[in-house]
């Protein structure tokens, strides 16, 4: 079993930095996601880690060896890309034993694996055709067996599902969760834009932004507790509710008020020197409720819209509660909501956030 390390990476194109010291620890058999929005720098940062980009400051360490002066071909990795980079001249058997038969590996070392790899991801079938004759999803499967066949010390993914359609996305993400399950000795590392993705694969994931990482942890770590503003509204669709608020009482528990001169507590402490500062509340929206009759709410407002979706209902909310974004509310079930009535909303008290001026989470101070 392989692991990658990370020592203080950085990456620059002339003049300008792009990735600002990355410190990272992927431990033996781990399948890592890195996720963030377009120009964060992850897919930069695979390509460093597969020697496809040069490093312009710190260490890369796989499995105990600096690889930074180590070419693409001696790194015991294994890449696969957006685009499928199938040569259409040769069958999918072909295309799956090409690296093998450039390392002189034996006939029937080939001919295991090759078959060994088309079962596990179910292409058998296809192993005679050409890549003109298979659908997106299918030479995706391909492109990752022959990945498989090369037996890496760590696969590497480069947002490999953005080119197929919905419906074939869901299909291989269920397909590489099932290859991680059989690879469990195998460290894997994945890139995507994608949160449901990053969700769904990972043991841990790594948000990044702007070239530096914002927080790493499992799944459900960063949904329910974010670091930071940054994190808690990049993962979770639709995105954290986030409301300005002044904080009124400091103490083992804050007390805050919105802007419509509204109180209630958060459960989180803050220090005697926050007091009267502004500050930002978060509550996800499928953790709002609506009030009952004459029960303590947190927020009312306007609706000015609302979506049926069938197995639940997403409420917006406009005022002067928030900036520009609408609140939105995602009641589970179908409701009848009139445009322009006015609601009350609550959740509970150990379901909010709280972020101070410079949108780093209280419970990480």
């Amino acid at each position: 079993m392989t692991g990658v390390t990370l020592e203080q990476v950085k990456k620059k194109y002339g003049n300008v930095e792009v990735l600002h010291g990355i410190d990272l620890e992927i431990t033996p058999g781990e399948f890592v996601v890195f996720v963030g929005p377009s120009g964060c720098g992850k897919s930069t940062l695979l390509r460093m880690i597969a020697g496809l980009e040069d490093i312009s400051g710190g260490k890369i360490s796989i499995d105990g060896q600096v690889v930074n002066q180590i070419p693409p071909s001696k790194r015991g990795i294994a890449m696969v890309f957006q685009t499928y980079a199938l040569y259409p001249h040769m069958s999918v058997y072909d295309n799956m034993a090409f690296g093998m038969r450039i390392a002189k590996e034996s006939k029937e070392e080939i001919d295991r694996r090759v078959r060994a790899a088309a079962e596990m991801l179910q292409i058998t079938p296809y192993l005679d055709r050409l890549p003109k004759a298979l659908s997106g999803g299918q030479r995706q499967r391909v492109a990752i067996g022959r990945a498989i066949c090369r037996d890496p010390k760590v696969f590497l993914f480069d947002e490999p599902l953005s080119n197929l359609d919905a419906a074939l996305r869901v299909a291989t993400r269920i397909e590489i969760a099932k290859l991680n399950e059989s690879m469990s000795d195998t460290t894997m590392i994945y890139v995507t834009h994608d949160q449901v993705e990053a969700m769904t694969l990972a043991d841990r994931i790594v948000v990044l932004s702007g070239g530096y990482i914002e927080q790493v942890g499992a799944p459900l770590e960063l949904y329910e507790r974010p670091a930071n503003l940054f994190v808690a509204q990049f993962i979770g669709s639709p995105a954290m509710n986030i409301m300005p608020v002044t904080i009124t009482r400091t103490g083992e528990t804050t007390e805050v008020e919105l802007r419509d001169g509204t109180r209630f507590e958060v459960a989180v402490k803050t220090p005697e020197s926050d007091k009267g500062k502004k500050a930002s509340f978060g509550v996800r929206p499928e953790d709002v409720r609506q009030a009952e009759e004459g029960e303590k709410y947190l927020f009312e407002g306007k609706v000015s819209i609302s979506e049926a979706l069938g197995e639940v209902t997403l409420i917006y909310i406009e005022g002067e509660l928030v900036d520009d974004d609408p609140i939105i509310v995602k009641l589970p079930g179908i409701h009848e909501v009139k445009t322009g009535s006015s609601m009350r909303f609550t959740a509970d008290e150990p379901k909010l956030h709280l972020f101070d001026e410079n949108g780093k989470s209280y419970l990480y101070r």
